[in-house]
């Protein structure tokens, strides 16, 4: 569908681009630091920002904005209205308990991932994860067979969007390396992650697949790198995600 430009609204569309600047990396910006990131000039951005802090979406120190748990009523009503987190909670439910594993299903958004379920069985990480929590899909399990479902190229294009950071000592920055992963990924049918996000923290994921074979999201467990290697922890943990995966592709249409 094809939209005139004069039927959109600017102020709109330059309201949620300064609301995406702030993420988990990203909880407090100053204006300076959300023009930057939107692309927006800074008085632009001020008016946007006091505008959030007038409805309620934002705080303001003086310095710093920080956004309010009322912006998750943005997220809450799109989550709300998808099929496949209700779908998947109970299995979620029931592998979580089975394993006394954290177990998540995300799906891919640009060049990043986003939590739309969860059952979690212990904290595995730092930050807390939530549906509607983001992390980048280079460095992640199951950004890795989401990326994989996609074609190379588009692969590739959306790990060239910005730069790769290391988030821990092992983790892959290259655009080579990460594509290999992927590659990898795609030909074993799941992809395994070695404190690659964080230090000492290892997952497992495979695609979800709906009933026509097409990757419409992916499971993962998040499990805590003890002295088990990444060969045991695949040998101990795919057969259930398989078999998670099976019983999921009956139901997605």
């Amino acid at each position: 569908m094809t939209i005139s430009q004069r039927d959109t609204m600017g102020g709109l569309a330059k309201g949620l681009a300064v609301i995406e600047t702030f993420t988990t990396d990203l909880p407090r910006q100053s204006i300076a630091g959300v023009a930057a990131a939107s692309g927006l000039d800074r008085a632009t951005a001020r008016r946007c920002l006091l505008t959030l802090v007038q409805l309620g979406y934002a705080d303001y120190d003086g310095k710093f904005f920080t956004l309010t748990p009322r912006v998750l009523r943005l997220g809450t009503a799109c989550l709300a209205a998808m099929p496949l987190p209700q779908v998947v909670q109970p299995w979620l439910d029931r592998l979580s308990d089975e394993l006394g594993e954290s177990t998540s299903v995300s799906i891919l958004d640009g060049d990043e991932i986003v939590y739309v379920a969860r059952a979690a069985q212990r904290k595995v990480m730092s930050i807390s994860l939530m549906p509607g929590s983001r992390l980048p899909a280079y460095c992640t399990s199951m950004g890795r067979v989401l990326l994989a479902a996609l074609p190379e190229d588009e692969a590739r294009r959306r790990l060239a969007a910005r730069p790769l950071p290391a988030r821990t000592p092992l983790t892959a920055t290259g655009i080579a390396e990460v594509m290999a992963r992927v590659a990898l990924a795609r030909e074993q049918g799941y992809a395994a992650i070695d404190q690659e996000v964080e230090m000492g923290l290892r997952s497992l994921a495979v695609p979800l697949l709906n009933a026509r074979g097409i990757t419409v999201a992916a499971v993962n467990l998040g499990l805590p790198a003890l002295a088990e290697g990444v060969d045991g922890l695949v040998t101990r943990y795919l057969p259930a995600l398989r078999r998670l995966q099976a019983e999921i592709r009956k139901v997605l249409r």
